[in-house]
């Protein structure tokens, strides 16, 4: 049994495909479970309608913070949406200096409400961070809780980064990045981080894993990533699928784990 700790279903480039045959065939490939991220007012409607209808997909509700620019959204508003049905995490929120560095304000002043309202209601933050090291571990220090903590998701920095989340509650998810030819500082985080505090996701439809990098990513593939994690870290693909999965229902403890035969 496998979760894809984060992907984007409403955002998959399924052709002629339907949403229900690409989970059907997810589930053939032993991924029980979804996390849908939620990056915006526009499109969390469709993602609580996504995991609304399925019974083993659970859904988020933020701001990415490549979004904020296109409408920050109100505390109250964010509050509201983290009552709603199938809601497990707040987020994806975070930090983004690598394509935004002008909003580095505006980011960090969601990103510390983000923390505040998951501290608020104990729902585990969805963090995003990339060429933000210092910020993303000060505003979670400032303004996180440690009894809800997070993940930082895609992850791609160091093996210290990943000590300082880990030391804060945090969890790692790992995707299809660590398989790419280039990332050896990842496959050397993989190694690193303890199997309790791992995830694995595929961020679909974004970073496909090899075999399949450069086509669109889908749940299904989330398997490449447990399997190519498991391998260099010297662990049996059973071991890692199953440790990753307990660790997704102990950090996202409001969603339930669904029997294959509801799915």
């Amino acid at each position: 049994m496998l979760v894809d700790s984060h992907c984007h279903l409403d955002r998959l480039k399924l052709g002629e495909r339907s949403l229900d045959t690409a989970i059907a065939e997810a589930g053939q490939r032993d991924v029980s479970h979804m996390l849908c991220i939620s990056i915006s007012d526009k499109n969390v409607a469709d993602v609580l309608a996504i995991a609304q209808r399925f019974p083993q997909i659970y859904a988020s509700v933020g701001v990415h913070p490549l979004d904020i620019e296109d409408g920050a959204m109100a505390r109250e508003r964010l509050m509201a949406l983290t009552k709603a049905e199938k809601v497990v995490a707040v987020g994806e929120t975070g930090l983004d200096y690598y394509y935004s560095k002008e909003a580095k304000t505006l980011q960090q002043e969601s990103f510390a409400m983000h923390l505040e309202v998951g501290a608020e209601t104990g729902l585990p933050i969805v963090v995003h961070t990339r060429d933000a090291r210092a910020d993303t571990i000060a505003l979670i220090k400032a303004h996180g809780n440690v009894e809800s903590a997070g993940v930082l998701h895609c992850f791609t920095e160091d093996v210290d980064m990943a000590q300082a989340a880990m030391d804060l509650g945090y969890y790692i998810s790992l995707s299809g990045i660590v398989t790419f030819k280039n990332a050896e500082a990842l496959r050397e985080v993989a190694r690193y981080v303890p199997l309790d505090r791992l995830l694995v996701e595929t961020d679909s439809p974004y970073l496909a894993p090899v075999p399949y990098r450069g086509k669109s990513n889908e749940p299904k593939y989330v398997r490449e990533v447990a399997e190519f994690v498991a391998q260099h870290k010297g662990v049996s693909f059973e071991t890692l699928a199953r440790q990753t999965t307990e660790n997704f229902f102990t950090l996202f403890n409001r969603a339930q784990p669904v029997d294959a035969k509801e799915a």
